[in-house]
């Protein structure tokens, strides 16, 4: 059975993520030490026990997601004796769960994936001003029908479609104004559910450049190296295995589609049968199923998890 690894993005955050595993490996604290020593600061403390307002900030919501996902790793790795290369064809992450897949992937240090996830999570914060851009989920709508109703909303203001998550479920995000429009737009089209999203910026779409830069930047000074499993970028559904060709997709990720819906086929395509996500939360596990019904699907968060994990 090919398997693949998954790791989720911002939204899947919660108070006390972690905090069982690292109570009950020492090894998983050690992750969460490493990411406090490379921001100077106790994300630790914030990530066990909150407030949940201020994990949810973009700047700290992104190295805790990924600092959780790679405690785990570490666990499965180290104390299980799991081997990433030998036993996985693939890694995959929605946004920023990318970064998650390319630190357990060797592709660059866990320090410098909290600090890149840092500067990411305060460009993109900083990139539009609070309150005037929106993101709005569709479900029911089909591909073609948000395409139109991105591109009619476009009129009022930016409108990109900015997450194709799964059969019935995509997103748009964009100015405030062009949102509004449409979610009215999208209702009129036979949207069975079309609401803003509870988020402080409007990711994956052109207003995000300002953060493409700063992250370019960011990124041309980090070291990286091939990934040691082909990673599935969001920006092209393809798997990509040269360091270089995915610094660049990283940086057009930021203002790219999230093309999840397609990763996941472009893996089930290449052989993969079994997908585990690897964090916080069932967000994509419940993604993957609505996907392909014939997909095998689990997740690791808990030291339970990974107990049944071994025992599979």
């Amino acid at each position: 059975m090919t398997r693949a690894f998954i790791f989720p993005g911002q939204g899947s955050q919660v108070v006390g993520m972690g905090k069982e595993l690292a109570d009950a490996y020492p090894l998983a604290r050690e992750v969460f030490e490493e990411v406090d020593e490379a921001l100077n600061r106790n994300l630790s403390k914030l990530i066990f026990e909150g407030p949940e307002e201020e994990l949810t900030l973009t700047e700290n919501a992104q190295p805790a997601i990924m600092a959780t996902s790679v405690a785990i790793m570490r666990v499965l790795s180290v104390v299980g004796g799991f081997d990433l290369a030998r036993e996985a064809s693939h890694v995959a992450g929605h946004s920023l769960g990318e970064y998650s897949a390319l630190a357990v992937a060797g592709a660059f240090s866990l320090s410098d994936a909290a600090r890149i996830l840092r500067s990411r999570g305060r460009a993109m914060q900083a990139a539009v001003p609070l309150g005037e851009g929106a993101m709005a989920v569709f479900m029911g709508l089909s591909l073609d029908d948000a395409d139109a109703v991105a591109e009619e909303a476009a009129n009022y203001g930016v409108c990109d479609f900015a997450n194709d998550n799964a059969p019935g479920q995509v997103v748009v995000s964009g100015s405030k104004i062009s949102i509004e429009k449409a979610i009215v737009l999208a209702i009129k089209k036979g949207a069975r559910r079309a609401v803003m999203l509870p988020v402080s910026a409007p990711f994956h779409c052109a207003l995000m450049a300002p953060a493409a830069d700063v992250l370019s930047e960011v990124l041309s000074e980090i070291v990286m190296e091939n990934p040691i499993v082909p990673i599935v970028s969001n920006v092209i559904a393809e798997a990509v295995t040269d360091a270089g060709r995915i610094r660049e997709l990283l940086v057009e990720q930021v203002t790219g589609r999230v093309r999840w819906r397609e990763c996941v086929l472009a893996m089930k395509d290449a052989g993969v049968s079994e997908f585990i996500e690897i964090g916080a939360g069932k967000v994509l596990s419940g993604l993957v199923r609505r996907i392909d019904r014939d997909l095998i699907v689990s997740n690791v968060d808990t030291p339970e998890d990974v107990v049944a994990f071994f025992k599979v």
